[in-house]
């Protein structure tokens, strides 16, 4: 073929069309070689940003169901559902996230698997309305099931690396049993019905967020840190869209009739808080400060009371522009905790897994001060523009606008 390569011969008719797909099937087994952790210009792929529109889809959902709840007043007792759709959308997402950093090859039978895994959830996204007003998850184990399979095909693949193959063994090991956990738990639901479906959930979350501590003790997989730290921010406006989406409605509302003060008031403050996350959130281009594996675990787990509070304060802001005008002071306190608990959790979280790491002399106890004063308006029953005041006092505390951001 004079140094041809294969796909170029088979154009120029010097190769077999069975021996080009001898080549595709080796390529759907060949090893997934390990990325450069210290690549230049490494960024989101067109295919992880595709992934991305899956998380978009399912976090719609789920923070749609936790506004009507708010609205009518058991939001309470649908926040465990919540906490365990969210928690289950994350972990999707980061599962695929750390994955592709480490070992994304950008060729389409790595495409293929990843696709899989899209499918997979889409089926959990589809069934999130349905999961949270009812606790049937059966369809959303399937989708499940799909999501892991693909998962698991992808760390085998990878585990064609010598230097690799025990981390990656561990991490294929570890996700499929984690699915038998979660196909234990749907026949746990059959036998004693929903009364054990969040003990039950929560345990097999457990054995999920494990894998990960196990298997990379082994050796650590070599992600590439700056695209880490993109992918998460990615996430961050994902969420933050749920916010925007809030404040959207209730420009909407305005239109067509004379404007009410309150709902006004209470959707340019959720313009305001919109604005504050934003800034608080990416005032530090070194989001993740190190690669040592206490602070990467911190800063990754930690992120989903961020992600999950971003979403909450989204809920409760819409929430809150719906029934602008018409809550009671009851309502009204119930309001102010919905806005308050999930703004200082993001405050707190922010700080616990980033701002701690920095030297940020005077600028360093912004955050979990402004987490207190938000605490302290929710339990006072403050109205929203009070909440939106104490976010631009911790942006105006905490972010340097007269400095260069950090390289």
């Amino acid at each position: 073929m004079g140094g041809r390569r294969p796909r170029e011969a088979l154009i120029a008719g010097t190769l077999e069309p069975r021996d080009d797909a001898k080549r595709i099937r080796a390529s759907l087994i060949s090893p997934l070689r390990p990325r450069d952790p210290a690549e230049a210009h490494r960024v989101s792929t067109q295919l992880e940003l595709l992934f991305d529109l899956v998380s978009v889809i399912a976090i719609s959902a789920v923070t749609s169901g936790l506004r009507g709840a708010v609205i009518h007043g058991h939001g309470v007792e649908a926040l465990p559902a919540f906490a365990f759709l969210f928690a289950g959308i994350w972990w999707a997402w980061m599962n695929f996230t750390w994955f592709a950093s480490a070992f994304d090859n950008n060729e389409p039978s790595y495409w293929l698997l990843v696709m899989v895994i899209m499918s997979g959830e889409l089926v959990f996204a589809g069934g999130v309305g349905h999961i949270f007003s009812t606790l049937d998850a059966s369809w959303g184990i399937v989708g499940w099931s799909i999501m892991r399979v693909g998962m698991a095909a992808l760390w085998l693949r990878a585990a064609g690396n010598p230097e690799f193959r025990r981390t990656c063994l561990r991490y294929a090991g570890g996700v499929l049993m984690a699915q038998a956990g979660w196909i234990a738990f749907f026949f746990v639901l059959a036998w004693r019905g929903p009364a054990v479906f969040f003990p039950a959930a929560g345990a097999c979350f457990v054995l999920e967020f494990t894998v990960p501590l196990f298997a990379e003790r082994a050796r650590s997989t070599p992600f590439h840190r700056h695209h880490i730290i993109e992918r998460y921010g990615l996430l961050t406006i994902i969420s933050l869209g749920e916010v925007m989406l809030a404040v959207s409605l209730g420009f909407g509302a305005l239109f067509g009739r004379s404007p009410r003060p309150g709902a006004l008031v209470t959707t340019v403050s959720g313009l305001v808080i919109l604005f504050a996350l934003f800034f608080l959130y990416f005032c530090e281009r070194e989001h993740l400060p190190s690669r040592k594996p206490g602070i990467g675990l911190v800063w990754s787990y930690g992120h989903i009371f961020i992600f999950g509070a971003i979403a909450a304060l989204g809920a409760a802001i819409g929430a809150t522009v719906a029934l602008a005008g018409n809550a009671a002071a009851g309502a009204t306190s119930s309001l102010s905790l919905w806005l308050g608990v999930p703004l200082a959790i993001f405050l707190a979280a922010l700080w616990i897994a980033r701002d701690r790491h920095f030297a940020l002399g005077s600028r360093g106890p912004a955050l979990p001060a402004t987490a207190a004063v938000a605490i302290g308006a929710a339990l006072l029953g403050a109205p929203a523009w009070v909440f939106a005041v104490t976010a631009v006092v911790g942006v105006w505390w905490r972010v340097p606008f007269f400095a260069p951001n950090r390289p």
